[in-house]
């Protein structure tokens, strides 16, 4: 399913974005409008940052998975 199509199921959860620069970053989906995703992400300490990117910089979007789905490593 193309990313555009996820958005509006994605919204407020923590996801995972790739960029078409093969960089990506993580934070919980704010918003999408005028062509713009809006993302907080985290800092450092305390801090956190809402920041926006183009959708022409955007390659997928992905939720978190799950803690429960995989066996405990201790």
């Amino acid at each position: 399913m193309p990313w555009q199509q996820k958005i509006q199921h994605l919204l407020g959860k923590p996801v995972g974005i790739s960029f078409t620069n093969g960089q990506g970053t993580s934070g919980i989906l704010c918003s999408a409008q005028g062509g713009q995703l809006y993302v907080i992400e985290y800092l450092y300490q305390s801090q956190f940052a809402l920041k926006h990117y183009d959708y022409r910089m955007i390659q997928d979007i992905n939720t978190f998975p799950s803690c429960y789905q995989q066996q405990p490593l201790y």
